[in-house]
């Protein structure tokens, strides 16, 4: 699928402008499984501090997934990366006053999730090019 090519691509693409390609087992086409994650989070930004997490939250989550409201993000990730992007948005948080989500579609997610008014999400495994 020329979907997962881009993909692909794309992620290779965010590896290597973040500096972290090392961190990552190598992706082998079809070998590779992604799913659709939804990442919610409410941070408290009472304090200067909690305005950083915030942003530093929203920093992580736009590197992997796309902003489909204020602290929702929608994010196609294999299970490794899925694992990671987790253990780095737990660093960043404090577990006393903020809350983090992950719901997990799966990759047959077309079917789970309805969509009603502006900024229709585009889903990275589609087609580009109508």
């Amino acid at each position: 699928q020329w979907g997962t090519a881009i993909l692909v691509q794309a992620q290779l693409l965010a590896r290597y402008i973040r500096g972290d390609m090392d961190a990552y087992p190598p992706l082998h086409g079809n070998d590779v499984s992604f799913m659709l994650v939804l990442i919610t989070y409410d941070v408290n930004t009472v304090t200067p501090a909690g305005k950083t997490r915030l942003r530093k939250v929203a920093k992580q989550c736009v590197n992997y997934g796309q902003r489909v409201q204020n602290s929702v993000f929608e994010c196609f990730l294999d299970a490794g990366q899925s694992k990671m992007l987790l253990h780095k948005l737990e660093k960043i948080i404090d577990k006393e006053t903020d809350s983090l989500r992950f719901y997990y579609f799966g990759n047959n997610y077309k079917s789970k999730v309805e969509h009603i008014g502006i900024k229709p999400s585009h889903y990275v495994n589609d087609p580009l090019i109508f």
